[in-house]
């Protein structure tokens, strides 16, 4: 059997051989135009080798640091447009030519990174001794020029950015000794203070101070008790009375108020109260008394000049009456009292004072930490500031010592390249084959675009992947004596293809169960044989005692009904729907078949989408779904129209019909696609035009291509 990839070569082949032939035939010519070229004339290699320098004396670190660097010089740098341009034009050559023939190899390096060997070889090749030599030697020079170069402008660059960074890095160190100048002049004390343990002597002493106070505070109270309890007094009382005791008008109303008293006791005994005399007394006692009041309330007011005492002027008799002792005792009390508050004043100013220096000293530690945090940031800017100082001296020492890192290791040599002769037939057998190889690739190429199945294989593959039941393989079959107008059809019971077709009813019967009783036959192009697969399913089941119907509602094409020797109504294309209007008017019996009958297409049609929705084809559906065991529906490809899908309500399951060299791969997926994601009763595929062989019960002699393709033609109705 041969295998499917052969069998998509030679259908390939048979399409494009032509194509393949002038693939073949261009290489070939090419091959022998090489073949008949005359020798390349002898060509020269120069050979040349640098290695890498170091200064024979070095008082900079920098300057070794960029002899280092440029030692890591790469290809592209070494052979860069600019130093083959240079070359090209000093020597007048082409830049391409420069850049084609020279190879330039690096020092080899170990697994370890090590260097293994410090030689950089320069090989170009020439046709011209001389100029060989002189295009390596100038491209040594060059090389050597550019490292010096490189090297110069790493050092100046260097130096340029230290030189930038400088002032900025001296304004900060600047910056930050301001900073720890101000803290200091600001914090240092305290932190002195508490470094030298003079700040806590300062809370001792005022602890001490508070405690003498606070003595000296409970010695003026206990002189206070003493002197209330002999007085009988509070201070406040006390300090009214001896204001009241001490004022000499209090004083002299006082003793007026007596000698009034006096007098109207003496004169109670001889007068009566009505007495004018008496009454002139009252009076003046009640005035001097008013007087009292008046004053009384004046000194403890304190007459807008002094404070006012805390006191109200009631019983100023008794307030204001103290003997001089006693008056004595309360102003001493009255003194001990602000005594007192003296102290107390001075009691609270050291508590504060020590809270002050406590609160003071557990801030010490965030002082100390907060000067050291700017001590080191002045350190650190100063480092940085003293590294650049340091890198910019260095640098401008490495300018005297700064140099090429490379240098001739090996002066040009020029060696003769040997050259082979060449071998015409040699050259033409490997064209040749070359040729052969790029026919056969082109043909396959070609095959392989074009997106169609080439064998039957390619399809079952195909539908195996997207789990799709194959009903069937149909072969081709035999076109003898045919008109070529008309299709192959099954007549004969003893015909070797019936037995195909009869697989195929059986299967489709076997899945679509006994509801399978309209099918509907539809493919995804033309050519793909699906009238050819209707006609002949409906042979099969027709031969199988089965009442079988073919209806053809293809509209848009023309009626194959004659391939079944039945004659299409003429009328039925001018009054369509009065031709499907009657199921007995517009059916047909094929006359060599039993129990097969044929509705042919009016075909071709206008508006064949209203003919098929019409209520006359629904009613016909109706009453052939009724009358026949199995209904046939032969339509128009699914690509060129929706007609297929307008039928597909009337139809129990949509079978589609695939030919190798015929079908679109991308066409076949879409629409399997399409008919599953809608639900729209996909039974299955079948491969028409298979390449199966068929048992002839006679020889057959028509095996030439043309005859083959004689057969295809007839198969390639739809």
């Amino acid at each position: 059997m041969t295998p499917p990839i052969v069998k998509r070569y030679l259908i390939a082949f048979e399409k494009y051989k032509w194509i393949g032939l002038a693939s073949f035939a261009l290489i070939v010519a090419g091959s022998t135009v090489v073949a008949v070229q005359p020798d390349p004339p002898t060509n020269y290699v120069a050979d040349g080798a640098l290695t890498y320098n170091r200064p024979p004396v070095s008082f900079s670190a920098t300057g070794n640091e960029i002899q280092q660097q440029g030692q890591e010089l790469s290809e592209a740098a070494l052979l860069s447009d600019q130093i083959i341009e240079t070359v090209a034009t000093k020597l007048s050559i082409k830049p391409k030519t420069i850049g084609t023939n020279v190879a330039l190899k690096l020092p080899e390096k170990g697994k370890s990174g090590e260097v293994l060997s410090t030689l950089i070889e320069l090989k170009y090749k020439d046709t011209d001794y001389k100029r060989a030599r002189e295009v390596v030697q100038e491209l040594m020079q060059a090389m050597i020029k550019l490292s010096g170069d490189i090297n110069t402008a790493r050092l100046t660059s260097i130096i340029k950015k230290i030189e930038e960074r400088v002032p900025q890095a001296r304004l900060e160190l600047q910056t930050a000794e301001k900073k720890l100048e101000q803290y200091d002049r600001r914090e240092r004390p305290a932190i002195l203070s508490a470094e030298n343990g003079s700040l806590l002597a300062a809370v001792t002493a005022s602890q001490n101070q508070q405690r003498q106070i606070q003595l000296n505070i409970a010695g003026v109270d206990a002189q206070l008790r003493s002197l209330q309890a002999k007085l009988g007094l509070n201070v406040d009382k006390a300090y009214v009375s001896s204001a009241l005791s001490a004022d000499p008008i209090l004083t002299e109303l006082r003793s007026q108020l007596y000698q009034t008293e006096s007098q109207i006791a003496l004169l109670r005994k001889d007068l009566r109260p009505e007495h004018p005399t008496m009454i002139q007394l009252q009076r003046q006692k009640q005035a001097t008394e008013e007087l009292i009041q008046q004053r009384a309330g004046e000194v403890v007011g304190g007459g807008g000049t002094t404070a006012p005492l805390a006191r109200d002027v009631s019983g100023i008799r008794a307030q204001s009456n103290l003997d001089p002792a006693r008056q004595a005792l309360a102003n001493q009390m009255v003194t001990l009292q602000t005594q007192r508050e003296t102290l107390q004043q001075q009691l609270a100013q050291q508590v504060r004072e020590e809270t002050r220096l406590r609160q003071e000293y557990s801030l010490i530690p965030n002082k100390q930490l907060e000067r050291s945090r700017l001590e080191q940031e002045v350190a650190l800017k100063k480092a940085v500031y003293d590294q650049m100082q340091a890198k910019l001296t260095d640098s401008k020492t490495a300018e005297a010592e700064t140099v090429s890192s490379l240098t001739v290791a090996r002066a040009p040599s020029v060696l003769a390249e040997p050259t082979k002769p060449k071998s015409v037939p040699a050259t033409l057998a490997i064209g040749g084959f070359l040729g052969f190889l790029v026919g056969g690739g082109v043909i396959f190429l070609l095959g392989s675009l074009e997106g169609t199945f080439k064998t039957k294989e390619d399809i079952r593959e195909n539908l195996k992947q997207r789990e799709v039941v194959l009903l069937g393989e149909l072969p081709l079959m035999p076109v003898d004596d045919l008109a070529p107008e008309r299709i192959p059809v099954v007549f004969s019971p003893d015909s070797p293809f019936l037995e195909f077709y009869e697989k195929f009813r059986s299967n489709l019967r076997r899945l679509g169960g006994k509801d399978l009783k309209v099918v509907l036959i539809a493919s995804t192009g033309s050519q793909e044989g699906k009238t050819i697969s209707a006609y002949n399913l409906g042979v099969a089941s027709a031969r199988a005692g089965k009442r079988t119907l073919i209806v053809e509602t293809d509209l848009r094409s023309p009626s194959q009904a004659a391939s079944l020797k039945v004659s299409p109504d003429p009328e039925a294309t001018i009054e369509p729907l009065r031709y499907y209007a009657s199921l007995s008017d517009c059916i047909r019996l094929v006359p060599e078949v039993e129990n097969l009958y044929i509705i042919p297409s009016p075909g071709p049609v206008r508006q064949s989408a209203a003919i098929l929705e019409s209520s006359e084809m629904r009613r016909l559906m109706e009453d052939a779904r009724e009358r026949y065991d199995m209904v046939i529906l032969d339509t128009h490809p699914l690509s060129y129209s929706n007609d297929p899908l307008l039928i597909q309500p009337y139809s129990d399951g949509i079978v589609l019909v695939a030919r190798p060299n015929y079908t679109q791969e991308n066409m076949l997926g879409e629409a399997i696609d399409q008919l599953m994601e809608a639900d729209l009763g996909l039974v299955g595929v079948i491969i028409n035009g298979a390449d199966i062989e068929v048992a002839q019960p006679q020889p057959v002699e028509t095996n030439t291509v043309e005859d083959t393709e004689v057969a295809a033609s007839a198969n390639n109705y739809n």
